[in-house]
């Protein structure tokens, strides 16, 4: 209850103070004051952190919802390995990922990794723009903070893999499996588990439908990192590449 109550804080103070800075392009064309949308725009965000839980079940679809126990045990982990390989060690935001991904992003002079966690990737696709303010950006961790709290990490990567885009018209994984290969998700294999797993960090380039080279590249990226955290061992990587995989289309 305490850490809930500095989460509130927290965000009141500097959300406050960030929410006014970041309006100051939204005023009306009559006045310097800042219109009454952008005040229910902020009281709105600070709703979302009392009542997350009602926000998030009217933002997930329930239409072909899998549960993570129907999600092949090797299609979470390569979730994990490809986008937030330290999701067990953290809080909603990883200072370690950040600072590795700002040092790899100024070794190879462009921005190859992200810091962004799943709970922030998660909170980012229901609730959040694209925008780059420090607004948003501190509304982003404290509401992956408010998720952590309320939600097991089990149930957070289940919301994760029902919400995020796959690609070729494909939202969460029941979609995808059916899209891809015309099966439930429980039925994946290897192959196509890591296949999938591969499409979320750009799926308009990833889709084997757009460009089956690049899927297959993608996949190889996928295998090494789960060889790399010892999910599963060279040979049985080597054996999925070769894996022949029977797209839907």
């Amino acid at each position: 209850m305490r850490l809930g109550k500095f989460l509130l804080l927290l965000f009141l103070v500097f959300g406050a103070a960030f929410y006014w800075a970041d309006s100051n392009v939204k005023q009306t064309p009559s006045s310097s004051a800042i219109s009454i949308d952008d005040d229910a725009s902020f009281f709105h965000r600070v709703y979302r952190v009392f009542a997350l839980k009602k926000e998030i079940n009217a933002k997930v679809s329930k239409v072909n919802y899998t549960r993570i126990k129907d999600i092949p045990l090797v299609l979470q982990q390569s979730i994990i390995a490809v986008e937030d390989n330290r999701f067990y060690h953290h809080y909603g935001f990883d200072i370690e990922g950040i600072l590795r991904a700002m040092l790899v992003n100024l070794q190879r002079g462009e921005v190859e990794e992200g810091g962004s966690t799943i709970t922030q990737q998660l909170v980012k696709n229901l609730f959040l723009t694209h925008e780059r303010t420090w607004g948003r950006k501190l509304e982003e961790v404290i509401l992956s903070i408010d998720m952590e709290l309320r939600y097991s990490k089990e149930e957070i990567l289940e919301l994760y893999l029902n919400s995020i885009y796959f690609g070729s018209g494909a939202t969460g994984i029941a979609d995808a499996a059916k899209i891809y290969f015309d099966k439930p998700p429980s039925e994946l294999n290897l192959a196509e588990s890591t296949m999938l797993a591969g499409l979320p960090n750009a799926p308009s380039l990833y889709s084997p439908y757009v460009d089956f080279a690049a899927a297959k590249q993608r996949q190889a990226v996928v295998l090494s990192v789960l060889v790399k955290h010892g999910y599963i061992g060279p040979s049985t990587a080597d054996e999925a590449k070769t894996a022949r995989l029977r797209l839907a289309k």
